[in-house]
């Protein structure tokens, strides 16, 4: 059953939700050991609150849209009295006193939290390889990657783990995995969704967002996490309509543009075909296709590999062996918050620190921190034009399909290239998801990438349901 189904067989009192709880914590349990999606299962407190539900139905009452459906949480939101590790050592033995605000939305729509997901460190990864805990594996191929730094929450829906799960996305971290595992993932518009209790990676970039296994249940579970947020300062500050009113409305007579540098040169024949097939379904339904430019994209992942090492070493600065987790003792204080960091951050996250502290160092911040947003600036600007052309652009979610666990850990660049085609719109902020459209030539599932200006969600999600809807 899809997230919809379960909610409105629980609220209508067909199913209870303590037996669809039942059914994917048994699923958890039979499956996870191979797949090691999640790093702690809340088994005791989902069924609790399953019970909770069927009370409230019982009652008469409403419990709320999500009502019964099962919510994997990716491991950098915060639950209150529930570990919160961001699969880091430095992170251990932490609860948070509070709840994020997208978790405190989900219960208050009837939803029930059954974990917490593995994620890159810091969510600083393309493959899951990075975390303290141990990798996550492909539930396509157990052999492959599902992608990052949201490989967990990923696989955890298309491992039948969970109906939905939330990751965050701050230079691809939801779409990337949803293509490599072939599940629905959605990347908000920048101040959407509130990041409040979201432990930050990079501020200006962060955003929260839903897997599913279709289109429908991922805008269900917008309607239910966006909206304004006093705790947030960058919450957009306005109530959005509902984007799952208009999955029907199809896409005859919008403007499709096919991001040309998006879409070329590193892009896999597979891969490419793929899109081309979608690019047809579209066209079959009544969109008007044409070639689209975004010239300054091609920077790109450049810019983004400063400016978030740069947010990310002075959010991370706060990890110092006094406030939280980990604590490795030492003769003085300083010597204590080096032994904590160097002993608590796994390689990766080291390497960005370092990044992100040499950016932002007298002498080369203008010649690099500076330049990179300039260039930022130049990609929102390209982006603006286009907008005035296309209310929508496509493009492969990734290069390739899932590559084999260990094959770029070795080589840090060929990682970051697993990002080329979704950080563009993490710098500009607009919304952008990821659709599943049939596999490569490895039989391994291909993400089509839809992007939209930003509050275009509702635009995107018609685009969304006619490619589902054309698929076998």
């Amino acid at each position: 059953m899809t997230a919809v189904e379960i909610a409105a067989a629980v609220r209508s009192g067909q199913r209870s939700a303590r037996s669809v709880v039942d059914e994917y914590l048994g699923a958890i349990a039979d499956g996870d050991d191979d797949i090691h999606a999640f790093n702690l299962v809340t088994a005791a407190q989902a069924r609790a609150r399953a019970d909770e539900i069927d009370a409230t139905v019982a009652a008469g009452r409403d419990p709320g849209p999500l009502a019964g459906v099962p919510v994997a949480l990716k491991d950098n939101l915060c639950t209150r009295g529930v570990p919160t590790t961001c699969s880091s050592r430095i992170l251990e033995g932490w609860a948070p006193p509070y709840d994020a605000t997208v978790v405190e939305q989900l219960r208050n729509a009837g939803a029930v939290t059954v974990g917490k997901t593995n994620m890159d460190e810091f969510a600083m990864g393309s493959s899951t390889e990075n975390s303290a805990f141990g990798p996550t594996r492909n539930p396509c191929d157990p052999s492959r990657v599902p992608g990052g730094s949201s490989g967990g929450s990923a696989a955890a829906v298309a491992a039948g783990f969970a109906p939905v799960a939330l990751g965050s996305d701050t230079g691809g971290s939801i779409r990337q995995p949803a293509a490599l595992c072939g599940v629905v993932g959605v990347k908000p518009t920048y101040g959407l969704v509130s990041r409040y209790g979201l432990v930050a990676f990079a501020s200006s970039l962060d955003q929260i967002g839903p897997f599913t296994a279709t289109v429908a249940d991922s805008a269900a579970v917008l309607d239910v996490i966006s909206g304004p947020d006093s705790r947030d300062s960058t919450s957009i500050g306005d109530a959005q309509p509902p984007v799952a009113d208009t999955l029907g409305d199809g896409v005859d007579g919008l403007r499709v543009g096919v991001l040309s540098e998006l879409s070329g040169d590193g892009i896999s024949p597979d891969v490419a075909a793929r899109l081309q097939a979608a690019v047809g379904a579209l066209e079959t339904a009544g969109a008007r296709v044409a070639q689209a430019s975004v010239p300054a994209a091609v920077y790109g992942l450049s810019a983004y590999y400063l400016i978030s090492p740069a947010e990310a070493s002075s959010n991370l600065a706060r990890y110092d062996g006094v406030r939280y987790g980990l604590r490795v003792d030492a003769a003085s204080t300083p010597d204590m918050n080096t032994a904590t960091r160097s002993t608590g951050f796994g390689d990766e996250v080291k390497r960005r620190i370092m990044i992100g502290t040499y950016a932002l160092s007298a002498g080369y911040y203008d010649a690099y921190y500076g330049k990179a947003q300039k260039v930022r600036t130049l990609i929102i600007n390209d982006f603006a034009s286009v907008w005035e052309q296309f209310d929508l652009l496509v493009s492969p979610t990734s290069p390739t399909t899932a590559f084999s666990l260990g094959e770029r850990t070795a080589d840090p660049m060929a990682m970051y290239m697993s990002d080329v085609c979704t950080v563009p719109v993490n710098l500009t902020g607009q919304a952008a998801m990821s659709v599943p459209y049939g596999v490569g030539d490895d039989g391994l599932p291909v993400g089509v990438q839809i992007m939209a200006p930003a509050l275009g969600e509702a635009v995107m999600f018609r685009a969304a349901a006619v490619l589902e809807a054309s698929l076998p």
